[in-house]
């Protein structure tokens, strides 16, 4: 049972965030953090100061505060990020903006978060409203682009009094669910392209053609994060609240019956060259854990992200005399003329261990599967 490895629990993240440390030069700068303001560093930094917290642990704090104050300047502005790029994924690393203005009252990161405000209140978007994934893909909604700016908009609208943006967050996460969702399996296709001209999509739905795992896992945290900031008297949350339920149901179903875990290609798992991918199956967890410590989902659901949970400690985590080792976890995917989005495409990327893609999730994973009894 969970409870009984609480501390067990609390040992692995700190082994995980020490070995993040030790990687670091004798600045306490980690080289891969310090190269550019990007969506995977601002994960691993987010998931450290909440170890921080959460395991009082002031040092893990004091790493994600270095690293974000070596790219916000005093006005503001964000070394290595343009705003003009209309990426999504740039919002990401913003997330920890919040916690640092709390923390410091310092009028920079309250600078540095409207700007990146000020990008998506101008992203380009589909005839709906949908923000476009980046410029450079034009009219393409992906569930991984609602991880990275829904849940930075919901906590500005609440932060600096924007009921509006708090709308729009969630305008997003429904209006993207109801042009992914698949009826007969309730799962969410990675991208939909509004006007089906990309070589991925289907020419008469626009829609990709499979169900990727980590894609819906950005989208699972995306949901469980969006609902801290939304108020109980908003006219959507319900709504949203039960969308994340029929969706972690639609993800039950897939979920492999022997280790617990997820596959690369969430509905196929008995295919050839499909895995048990790591990534995924930690934000599921994750959002599952979150979902249930804060009753957004029925008691019911709390086998199956114990099943998941053990599952990662049992077939994915190893420890060797290097430390512990997070392994197969899918390197990248996307969708785009060389990605073209089928089921060769998406087993065929890199398989990796240890990469941030993977652990910050799982330290997340563990922190909040910990706290589940």
């Amino acid at each position: 049972m969970l409870k009984t490895i609480h501390a067990a629990g609390a040992q692995r993240v700190r082994r995980f965030a020490d070995q993040l440390l030790s990687q670091c030069n004798d600045k306490g700068e980690h080289p891969w953090v310090m190269e550019r303001w990007a969506y995977v560093p601002g994960m691993q930094l987010m998931a450290l100061a909440r170890a921080g917290e959460q395991l009082d642990v002031p040092e893990y704090v004091a790493f994600m505060k270095r690293h974000m104050d070596a790219f916000v300047q005093e006005d503001g502005r964000i070394r290595t990020y343009r705003l003009e790029e209309y990426n999504l994924d740039q919002i990401n690393q913003g997330k920890n903006l919040f916690a640092l203005h709390r923390a410091t009252g310092e009028n920079l990161y309250a600078e540095a978060a409207h700007m990146l405000a000020a990008q998506l209140i101008s992203q380009p978007r589909t005839s709906e409203g949908g923000f476009w994934h980046k410029k450079v893909y034009p009219f393409q909604m992906w569930l991984d682009g609602l991880y990275m700016a829904s849940p930075f908009l919901a906590e500005y609208g609440k932060t600096f009094d924007r009921p509006d943006l708090i709308d729009e967050a969630v305008h997003q996460l429904l209006l993207i669910e109801r042009r992914t969702r698949d009826p007969r399996t309730g799962l969410l296709y990675h991208g939909w392209d509004e006007s089906k001209e990309q070589e991925w999509a289907d020419s008469s739905t626009g829609l990709s053609s499979h169900f990727w795992s980590r894609a819906m896992g950005w989208y699972a945290m995306a949901v469980v994060d969006v609902l801290d900031h939304v108020p109980i008297t908003h006219r959507q949350r319900g709504t949203l609240i039960g969308i994340f339920q029929r969706m972690i149901g639609a993800l039950v179903k897939v979920q492999d019956a022997d280790s617990g875990l997820w596959y690369q290609v969430l509905d196929q798992g008995e295919r050839k060259g499909n895995y048990l991918e790591a990534s995924g199956s930690c934000m599921f967890v994750y959002a599952m854990a979150k979902g249930l410590r804060l009753g957004y989902l029925e008691n019911n659901f709390t086998e199956p992200m114990r099943r998941g949970y053990e599952g990662i400690l049992q077939h994915l985590v190893t420890e060797d005399e290097e430390g512990l080792h997070l392994n197969g976890i899918c390197h990248g995917a996307g969708l785009s003329i060389d990605r073209n989005g089928s089921y060769d495409y998406y087993i065929s990327e890199e398989v990796v261990s240890d990469t941030p893609m993977g652990v910050a999730p799982l330290m997340l994973a563990i922190l909040e599967a910990e706290e589940v009894s």
